[in-house]
């Protein structure tokens, strides 16, 4: 009987055993099956998170970020305690116990599954797990995965520390409102760091990996409120927080930024702009877009926020006053339905919603608003983000500036009314009008963005740094940025560098060119260029060509010296990469970028060194290594510790000659000329010497002026983005000259400035500047003109240069200037003497590409 027993059990425990065996070899080969080929759990070592990369103004502040994943890298060392115990009891309690996985949370959970037929299925992962899940598989929810999950989380716990464990989840896990990690999610949704952070606060944000829209701290402000208390509970539990903090804790209400509680974030960042955006274009190129977006870069950037701000201004101002002198009212476009009129609330919600720019602050802010209705005279509006009970209208006298345009594109009628330009449910732009002395309110003005757009660039001559870049009336409007991106033609900006090949070929200021017609045969048929006041002004110093913009003294000049030559300057100076050899394009007809065409002018500025724009000083990776520096030059002395007070470490320039200091000088001085008397002095008035030059194409599609002092450069130009006429007496002078004289004005008691550097190496000598004629030392008068001449080359006086250009007989003649009469200046010996005839000017204007 004892041996029938023992047989039994015997029998029994053989197969328990070899059961055992089975399920144990069965689940050996399922994981043997499974970890072969798996990815490696070694590279979690060496993973660079994508982080964000920021951008710095010079002072330090943070004027902008991008991210595709929004992303703080916060080692774990730095993460406070409290918050890697909110996770820890939202997500693993047992994690500094186990080895991996959680063999009773995978047992609950298939009991609870069990128990529930598969309609409560609830997660058993460990942070491990969940490591291996988001950085080396997939999400899908597979019994495949899971197995896998636990053999890399076996794996990993072998070669990684906890907190290395914990430093990974906490820096990728997904926390919702596009921010990854909790150093993001902290600012995301609290404004606050880490280390700022309260016990709710920080098991709100352990409530959220789960499913972060489910817990939306608006939408679903109850269920977050639930899973937060529960969080706080565990935190108790595990003896993270007293009985008494937890009471404390769970009474406090919800708050957050999406709810209004805390201000957000980006409120402490100005609106995204021109200049950041180029930056982004720029180093998305340089360093690759996938790298700059996820590379965690620190950026320092040259802008001087000031000087954008006015810089931005001035632009705006000269764009919205030729759009109010056309009188056209084109408005926003937009307009709500009556749906989404019936109350406040619903037009204020609807209001926020419509895509129209809200960055401009000219004289104020621009506001949205709507037309809520329209009576005999006056429209009532509902101003976005006023929400006082006042009544807001528009009057009769801020609209009989306009007409509006028809559907049709015709002009209607020019307004009386509020009602002949607005209708009920228009969504429009308004700024307030207040009293210059107090700034007391007197009204809402309408404004719209100008249809006319331009671009604006200031640097700094000796460096390249660029301290403000406008690219168009708004970013928010268009982001297309029209200083680096717009081609246009410069007009006759592009003359300096004609009149710089001629003065290093020989000719000097006084050089003396005809000014008469020219006829050239074309593919196309006879080319007849002309002036822009359509007058011919015969024999003319190159000093008088230049401050007068002459276009037919210029293709005569570019004729003497050769299109390759030209040619060969402009692309020197980095106007264009390929210039055509035409004679067309010695008056500025082939395209290029208000941004080239500025550096360019840096090199006359500074004496004819090389100079690099940049926007960017140093960029530095995530760990702070610097990756690019812009200054490369030398500091021989910077290392030595007993450099004396009185001065500074030597600074050796490494800069490449483009142009004979001399040539540079002698060029500076005759666009000093054109902004004392040529085509911009009547736009141009500031208290330091300042040289430039107007240009005007065609039909004036485009106008310009560029302008340096002998610290900074700064140019500008405005036209509509489809080329087309802007109208008779618009010019580079006085529509683009008032933005220069706005900016500069400002910009010079910040940077200042002073006279120019006269190079070694030539001598002064008195001169006609109508006739080029030599006079003595001691002449003066306002036609005298102190001309810089290079030692060794005396100048020869009195011969004429034509171009080789015959004269048409069916041409008009050079007007006869001896009818003008001649000119006083008083001689060595003080007495007075009139010298050569003066030319009739006729009309001053900026010249350009006839």
């Amino acid at each position: 009987m004892l041996r029938a027993i023992l047989s039994f059990f015997g029998t029994i425990f053989t197969f328990v055993t070899m059961g055992a065996a089975v399920v144990a070899l069965s689940i050996g080969a399922v994981f043997w099956m499974y970890g072969r080929e798996l990815p490696s759990h070694e590279s979690l070592a060496q993973y660079k998170p994508p982080t964000i990369s920021r951008i710095y103004s010079g002072e330090g502040n943070i004027i902008d970020e991008f991210a595709k994943e929004r992303r703080l890298f916060v080692p774990s060392d730095q993460i406070p305690d409290l918050v890697k115990q909110a996770f820890i009891s939202a997500e693993d309690k047992n994690f500094y116990h186990h080895h991996g996985y959680d063999a009773r949370g995978i047992a609950a959970a298939a009991v609870e599954a069990v128990r529930s037929r598969g309609s409560n299925v609830r997660g058993a992962s460990t942070i491990t797990q969940q490591v291996m899940k988001n950085f080396l598989l997939s999400g899908d929810r597979r019994a495949e995965r899971k197995i896998k999950e636990i053999i890399l989380a076996t794996r990993v716990e072998e070669s990684l520390s906890k907190d290395q464990i914990l430093e990974l989840y906490m820096n990728e896990i997904f926390l919702g409102q596009n921010s990854y990690g909790v150093a993001a999610a902290a600012q995301t949704y609290f404004n606050k760091s880490l280390s700022e952070l309260a016990p709710h606060e920080a098991a709100t944000l352990a409530s959220m990996p789960k499913a972060p829209s489910d817990f939306h701290p608006v939408r679903r402000k109850d269920r977050l409120m639930s899973r937060r208390n529960f969080v706080l509970k565990e935190m108790a539990e595990n003896g993270y927080i007293t009985q008494a903090e937890y009471e404390s804790e769970k009474a406090l209400p919800l708050r957050s930024v999406q709810n209004g509680d805390f201000e957000s974030f980006k409120s402490a960042l100005p609106p995204r702009d021109y200049f950041s955006d180029e930056i982004r274009r720029q180093l998305s190129v340089d360093f690759g877009e996938e790298e700059f977006f996820s590379g965690g870069m620190t950026v320092s950037a040259t802008v001087d926020p000031a000087m954008q701000d006015i810089a931005a201004k001035a632009l705006q101002r000269a764009l919205e006053k030729y759009d109010r002198s056309q009188g056209l009212w084109r408005g926003t476009g937009k307009t709500l339905s009556a749906e989404q009129m019936v109350d406040e609330a619903t037009w204020r919600e609807a209001l926020a919603n419509v895509d129209v720019p809200r960055d401009v602050k000219l004289e104020g802010t621009w506001y949205p608003a709507v037309v809520l209705s329209v009576g005999a005279s006056e429209a009532k509006i509902g101003i976005a983000k006023l929400t006082d009970d006042g009544t807001h209208v528009i009057t009769p006298k801020d609209v009989t500036w306009a007409r509006k345009v028809l559907p049709d594109g015709k002009r209607g009628k020019k307004a009386k009314v509020a009602g002949d330009l607005l209708e009920t449910g228009d969504v429009i732009l308004v700024r307030a009008i207040t009293k210059d002395d107090g700034g007391e309110f007197v009204r809402w003005s309408l404004r719209q963005v100008p249809e006319v757009q331009g671009g604006f660039m200031a640097m700094d001559v000796n460096n390249g740094r660029v301290i403000a870049m406008q690219g168009g009336f708004s970013y928010q409007d268009s982001v297309f940025n029209r200083a680096t991106q717009a081609k246009r033609q410069p007009g006759s900006s592009f003359k300096p560098f004609v009149y710089a090949s001629a003065l290093d070929s020989g000719y000097s200021p006084a050089t003396i060119v005809i000014d008469a017609p020219i006829e050239i045969n074309t593919p196309q048929g006879v080319w007849r260029p002309r002036n822009s006041s359509n007058k011919f002004y015969g024999p003319t110093p190159l000093r008088t060509g230049i401050e007068y913009s002459r276009n037919l003294m210029t293709i005569r000049l570019a004729q003497e010296v050769g299109m390759n030559v030209v040619a060969n300057y402009a692309e020197r100076f980095g106007v264009y990469d390929s210039m055509g050899e035409f004679l067309a394009n010695s008056l500025g007809s082939e395209e290029t970028t208000l941004f080239k065409m500025v550096a360019a002018y840096a090199m006359f500025a500074n004496g004819g060194e090389r100079v690099e724009p940049t926007l960017v000083d140093r960029v530095q990776d995530r760990y702070g290594k610097t990756i690019y520096r812009h200054d490369k030059r030398d500091c021989t002395d910077c290392a030595q510790a007993d450099i004396a007070a009185s001065r500074g470490p030597r600074i050796v320039s490494n800069r490449e000659r483009v142009m004979d200091a001399v040539t540079a000088y002698q060029l500076t001085s005759m666009m000093q000329g054109v902004v004392q008397r040529g085509t911009a002095a009547s736009a141009i008035n500031l208290p330091v010497p300042v040289a430039g030059k107007t240009g005007t194409t065609n039909e004036a599609k485009d106008v310009w002026f560029i302008g340096f002092t002998n610290t900074l450069v700064a140019g500008c130009y405005i036209g509509h983005d489809r080329p087309r006429p802007l109208g008779r007496g618009t010019y580079g002078g006085n529509t683009c000259g008032p933005v220069f004289q706005e900016f500069m004005k400002e910009a010079i008691e910040e940077y200042g400035a002073g006279k120019f550097r006269v190079p070694p190496g030539g001598h002064f000598i008195k001169i006609d500047r109508y006739t080029g004629a030599r006079l003595s030392d001691d002449a003066s008068g306002p036609a005298v003109v102190a001309e810089y001449f290079r030692d060794g080359e005396e100048p020869v006086f009195g011969i004429t240069y034509d171009g080789g250009f015959a004269m048409g007989a069916n041409l008009p003649l050079v007007e006869e200037v001896e009818t003008y009469g001649g000119r006083e200046v008083t001689t060595s010996s003080g007495k007075k003497a009139v010298v050569g005839p003066k030319a009739d000017f006729g009309t001053l204007s900026s010249g350009g590409l006839y």
